[in-house]
């Protein structure tokens, strides 16, 4: 059942806007994660993928981390759309998120941009900015959309969203 759709104001976007399957695209904005009080990627070599009911979900080159940033994780798992994944653990300043990004190394057809890219769970580092505005993580454990203040809801993941 889908829900009611949150209001747009000036500049927003809606969530339910957003297709099914999923789109890809480039966009003009700098990201930067921080973990354990440095950076460990700022970039503005950003794709989003937008999927109805789901915040973006921002990809960065896997070659814009620092050094020593992503180390192979456990375990994979599988997107209707996007194909097999792959986790990372993620280092910076002396800290460790196990699991706290994901890849897709060899995409389905169409998402083919994501191939060397990385998408970051935002609720497990110390903060994330997209031009310098701070994003809040997607709600739940599994999905790892990035909410700005230029995007709308209600959002997967928020609890009685599991029939979305």
């Amino acid at each position: 059942m889908r829900p009611q759709p949150d209001p747009l104001g000036p500049g927003q976007e809606s969530v339910w806007d957003y297709p099914r399957p999923p789109r890809i695209e480039r966009v003009a904005r700098r990201a930067v994660i921080e973990l354990g009080g440095e950076v460990i990627v700022d970039t503005d070599d950003v794709v989003r993928v937008l999927e109805t009911s789901h915040p973006p979900v921002y990809y960065l080159p896997i070659s814009a981390f620092v050094d020593g940033a992503l180390a192979p994780g456990r375990g994979s798992s599988h997107c209707e759309f996007k194909g097999g994944a792959r986790y990372f653990d993620v280092r910076g300043g002396g800290q460790l998120r196990s699991r706290a990004a994901w890849n897709y190394p060899t995409p389905a057809a169409g998402f083919e941009q994501l191939a060397d890219r990385v998408a970051v769970y935002a609720r497990d580092m110390d903060r994330c900015t997209l031009d310098g505005i701070e994003v809040r993580p997607q709600p739940g454990r599994f999905y790892g959309g990035w909410i700005t203040p230029e995007v709308v809801g209600p959002f997967k993941g928020e609890p009685g969203s599991t029939g979305w």
